[in-house]
C-alpha cells in the first residue's frame, strides 16, 4: 500500500462514516459503498445523510481547533458514497476494503463473499465486527490469508486505539501492512488473538458491570462512582497500562487484595488468575524485583517513575486541579 492508498468501506453507516473521516482527514480517498439495493430516491436520502453527518463531524473538529472550515471542504471532497450497483467499480481502485455492515453473521458472510470475488487476491479485506470472531466469517472470503478483523473504538475518527485480530489463515505480513497503514493515519494498533471481546471491550465489560453492581448494592451514588472513575481509576490509567500499574505497586499486593475481596464479597469474580501466583513464585513481582509482566532489566526506574508522575501532573492541569502551594498562613 502507498502512503495515500484508496480506501473502500462496505456500508455507509456509523462505522463506515467514522472510518471515512479518519482516513480522509489523513489524506486518503474513501469510497463508502451502500450494500443494500435501494431506489434512486432512497439512495439519495442515504447519501445526503452520510455526507451530512461527516460534514457535521468535521465542523465539530473545526470548533475544537483541529482544522478550519476550508480544510473541512477539502477533506469531505475525498469521500464519496456510491450505490450497491456500482460496487464492482468502486472496489476496483481500493487497496483495502473495510466491511462495516450490521452484526449479523450471515449478512457479513454474504457481503464479504461478494466483495472478495470482485477484488484481486492481494487486496486486503477487513471486518470491523465488534462481536464476531474472525474465523467465524473468514470462510466466506476468497483467499482468507488477506482477511482479518480490525476493531475500531467509537468514535473511530477520534479514539487512537484499533484492535487487530488475525485469523488462523491470516498471513502475518498482512497484519503488519494493516498496522503500518493505521499508524500512518495516527492510530495506535494492537494485535490480539481471535477471542471474544478483544482487549478493551472485555476489560470494559467487567468494569461497567461492577460499577452498575455497586449502584445496585447502594455502595455509592452513580454520580460519585463516576467521579471516582474519572478522577481515580481513569486518571491513573490514562498515563500507564493496567499491567504496568500492577508492576508499579507489585503483583503481591494484587494477590493479597484479590484474596481479601474474594472472601469479603463472597465472589470468585475477584479471584486472581494463576499467572499472578506463578509470577510471585518466580519472584517476578514488578519493579522491585526487576521484572513482572514487563521486564525492567537495564531500565532507569527512577526516570520511568518521573515520566509517569509528570504525565499525571499534566492531567491535573487538564482538569484544572493543579494548585499552587499555600505558602502564607
Amino acid at each position: 500500500m502507498t502512503a495515500r492508498s484508496s480506501i473502500a468501506c462496505l456500508g455507509a453507516g456509523r462505522m463506515g462514516r467514522g472510518i471515512a473521516v479518519a482516513f480522509a482527514y489523513a489524506g486518503h480517498k474513501v469510497t463508502m459503498i451502500d450494500v443494500k439495493p435501494r431506489s434512486a430516491t432512497q439512495f439519495a436520502t442515504l447519501e445526503a445523510e452520510a455526507r451530512g453527518e461527516i460534514r457535521n463531524t468535521l465542523a465539530s473538529l473545526a470548533r475544537f481547533g483541529l482544522l478550519t472550515e476550508q480544510d473541512a471542504d477539502t477533506i469531505i471532497a475525498r469521500v464519496s458514497v456510491v450505490p450497491a450497483k456500482e460496487c464492482a467499480a468502486a472496489l476496483a481502485g481500493a487497496a483495502i476494503v473495510f466491511e462495516g455492515v450490521p452484526e449479523v453473521v450471515d449478512l457479513k458472510r454474504e457481503v464479504l463473499a461478494a466483495a472478495s470475488k470482485l477484488v484481486g487476491p492481494e487486496i486486503i479485506i477487513a471486518s470491523t465486527t465488534s462481536t464476531i470472531l474472525v474465523d467465524d466469517i473468514s470462510g466466506a472470503v476468497e483467499h482468507p490469508r488477506r482477511f482479518l478483523n480490525v476493531h475500531w473504538l467509537n468514535p473511530a475518527y477520534l479514539i487512537p486505539l484499533v484492535e487487530l485480530s488475525p485469523g488462523a489463515a491470516t498471513d502475518p505480513a498482512i497484519t503488519e501492512r494493516v498496522k503500518a497503514l493505521l499508524e500512518g493515519i495516527g492510530k495506535v494498533p494492537v494485535v490480539c488473538a481471535a477471542t471474544p471481546g478483544y482487549i478493551v471491550p472485555r476489560i470494559q465489560a467487567l468494569a461497567m458491570n461492577e460499577a452498575a453492581r455497586m449502584v445496585e448494592e447502594g455502595v455509592a451514588s452513580a454520580e460519585d462512582i463516576d467521579k471516582a472513575i474519572k478522577y481515580g481509576f481513569g486518571f491513573r490509567y490514562a498515563t500507564m497500562g493496567l499491567l504496568e500499574f500492577i508492576d508499579w505497586g507489585g503483583g503481591d499486593i494484587l494477590y493479597y487484595a484479590s484474596r481479601y475481596l474474594e472472601g469479603a464479597l463472597h465472589s470468585d469474580r475477584y479471584r486472581a488468575p494463576e499467572v499472578i501466583s506463578r509470577n510471585m513464585e518466580q519472584g517476578r513481582i514488578g519493579m522491585r524485583s526487576g521484572a513482572g509482566f514487563l521486564d525492567y532489566a537495564g531500565k532507569d526506574i527512577d526516570a520511568w517513575r518521573e515520566a509517569r508522575l509528570a504525565a499525571l501532573v499534566e492531567l491535573l492541569r487538564h482538569f484544572g486541579l493543579a494548585r499552587k502551594p499555600v505558602l502564607n498562613e
